[in-house]
């Protein structure tokens, strides 16, 4: 039984979402689909990323991972499979990928689609469970489509460095309103050498150290702290960060006026004591 996972920005309210998995059924009985999530930001890369990235190398080997994140994000847009440390990812070829991954995969092709079916999103459904049933029949992988050495990419997920700095930007909003960074707590001990340093957010909002988790401040108090995922994570014990800061996620969509206007609420940086 193939174990394939599904992450888009379908929502939950539209069809999309059932009717992709009731045809990977229909074309292939033995899937044993799985949704990671459908409320990702529509068309951004980055909160899509942080979820895949920390969800899908916890599957078995050789599952199937469905991106399905602004496939159409340009018209020359491809379905890709791809090949990476033991998992296979079936998504367009528009850049995401290869922030999941930090890179660029081991191996990956194009998907053969007729011009009339490529802005069919159902099609790509169609399309990705017959890739998936020929794979595990044993067809080769490369014998599925045509092959290509580098896949499209975008800014990726690492933040910017200085000697006594670090700049990140916001890439996730959870449910509880708490805000991730993309510093990672590698990122944090390769820049600061165990330097004191104060995280600045929002203009005037700091904080001074790194919590272990919620209870080391009382309730409604400022914390700061690496989480599961090994990312930094803003938040108020008992409370909303985002809101009550009003921090959002980091947009790459946005015009660049509009980012200059909005950097304000996006981005969070670590300063530490000067050498």
């Amino acid at each position: 039984m193939a174990v394939i996972t599904l992450t888009s920005d379908f929502g939950n309210k539209d069809y999309l979402a059932g009717a992709f998995k009731g045809i990977l059924l229909s074309v292939f009985p033995q899937a044993n689909p799985v949704d990671i999530s459908h409320d990702i930001a529509p068309f951004n890369f980055a909160e899509a990323a942080y979820i895949i990235r920390n969800s899908c190398p916890y599957f078995p080997e050789h599952s199937f991972h469905l991106l399905l994140v602004n496939l159409f994000d340009t018209d020359t847009c491809e379905p890709i499979l791809a090949y990476h440390q033991g998992q296979y990812y079936a998504t367009a070829n528009n850049g995401l990928l290869p922030m999941v991954l930090n890179g660029q995969p081991e191996k990956a092709i194009i998907l053969p689609l007729e011009e009339k079916y490529k802005y069919n999103t159902l099609s790509w459904a169609r399309l990705f469970g017959d890739t998936i049933r020929h794979i595990t029949s044993g067809q080769p992988f490369n014998h599925l489509g045509i092959e290509i050495n580098h896949l499209y990419e975008k800014s990726n997920l690492q933040p910017n460095y200085r000697q006594d700095y670090i700049d990140g930007r916001i890439i996730f909003i959870d449910r509880f309103e708490n805000v991730i960074v993309n510093i990672t707590q590698k990122d944090f001990d390769t820049i600061g050498r165990g330097r004191s340093f104060y995280i600045q957010f929002k203009a005037n909002e700091t904080i001074r150290k790194i919590s272990l988790g919620y209870p080391q401040v009382p309730e409604g108090g400022i914390l700061a702290f690496f989480n599961a995922a090994g990312y930094l994570e803003i938040a108020v014990n008992k409370g909303n960060a985002a809101g009550l800061f009003g921090l959002q996620t980091f947009s790459h969509l946005s015009n660049p006026e509009f980012v200059k206007q909005r950097m304000f609420y996006q981005t969070v940086r670590i300063y530490f004591e000067t050498l």
